[in-house]
């Protein structure tokens, strides 16, 4: 295993996306561990969510498709002593209109990345192996909806996919249990409801709001708008995230939620008002933001509420989110506001 003064080694993969740049700079702040940042920079892949924070004796980027067969030499040249496996396509909309992406990067990269961590751990001698352990971030949309207003997402509860995205997802999960049971690899996975937060791509819900609202766009909002998700701020989905890798049992899955069930129209109708306070100055014609709100045709097979029962987790390793829903979307909607440099060199119509 690789402990470069003392520090054991992990491989994240997807590490310049959302979530995984939110991790790699969580624990390059507050942790000791060498990263190895494994993304092939993808377009919502960007490596300047992560460059500011950035210490170059614990990190290094290997711009590499998960797909890839060179992932293997990877593990010999580095000896990880974990793997967080975060790369994926999650883009529902995006799913829908070209699956063949997800089907190949979701599923062909989680087996690509499981046989290249299965040839390097049974390489291993006993002492190394019993530390080495892989963990996969999945997706609360692999349960598929919720009907009954009570009901709440368990580690127990059938996946039931709706879209390619969360489909590709779960055959992933499928996979990684599968290469723990027969091949004896030390997996865990987790389970996780949507994140929010700053450095997310604009195509998803919060952050497209904000910047549209900021540009005095329409705020599109699929259907009725009541369709309700548990929201998880991206720095407490971090935090969860190494406390299962380091704490968590092999074989175990976890689900991780915010306890912030809420309707889409809902959300857009918040961020409306905490634009109202933080930023008053509109764009020119704009009376209030809430006007730039329009109804469009919904998403087909679009899932109607997803809520978890994050108590596992709770219980077990006494993980509980620090941020309500109100506290983190202030936070978002000020970093928007404040960094549009960042936002506004994307090219979002890749």
């Amino acid at each position: 295993m690789n402990t470069i003064n003392d520090r054991p080694t992990i491989f994240i993969t997807g590490g310049a996306g959302f979530i995984g740049s939110a991790l790699i700079r969580y624990i390059l702040n507050e942790k000791e561990f060498n990263i190895i940042n494994i993304d092939c920079l993808t377009y919502a892949g960007n490596h300047e969510s992560i460059d500011p924070f950035i210490i170059p004796e614990r990190y290094t980027h290997e711009k590499i498709d998960i797909c890839d067969k060179k992932v293997l030499d990877l593990f010999y040249k580095y000896q990880p002593s974990y793997v967080m496996h975060l790369a994926a396509e999650t883009h529902v909309d995006r799913s829908i209109d070209g699956p063949a992406t997800f089907i190949n990067t979701n599923i062909i990269g989680t087996f690509n990345l499981l046989e290249a961590s299965r040839k390097y751990y049974e390489s291993l001698n006993s002492n190394i192996k019993k530390n080495f352990r892989l963990l996969h971030i999945s997706t609360d949309e692999v349960f598929g909806d919720l009907n009954n207003k009570s009901d709440l997402f368990t580690e127990e509860t059938p996946y039931a996919p709706s879209s390619p995205y969360s489909a590709s997802k779960a055959s992933s999960d499928h996979l990684v249990r599968a290469w723990g049971r027969t091949y004896g690899l030390p997996i865990i996975i987790t389970n996780c409801s949507n994140n929010y937060g700053p450095y997310q791509y604009p195509e998803k819900l919060i952050p497209l709001m904000i910047i549209n609202a900021l540009n005095g766009e329409s705020l599109p909002v699929y259907g009725d708008g009541y369709q309700i998700r548990d929201w998880l701020y991206v720095e407490d989905h971090a935090k969860a995230l190494l406390s299962v890798l380091i704490e968590g049992h092999i074989g175990q899955t976890y689900n991780i939620g915010g306890h912030n069930e809420i309707s889409n129209i809902e959300v857009v109708k918040i961020i409306c008002q905490l634009l109202e306070e933080l930023r008053p100055q509109k764009p020119i014609g704009i009376n209030k933001y809430s006007d730039l709100i329009t109804f469009v045709k919904d998403r087909p097979g679009h899932d109607k509420r997803y809520a978890i029962d994050a108590s596992k987790i709770k219980d077990t390793l006494g993980w509980i989110p620090e941020e309500s829903f109100k506290s983190g979307l202030r936070k978002t909607v000020r970093w928007y506001i404040e960094n549009s440099n960042w936002w506004q060199k994307l090219n979002t119509t890749k």
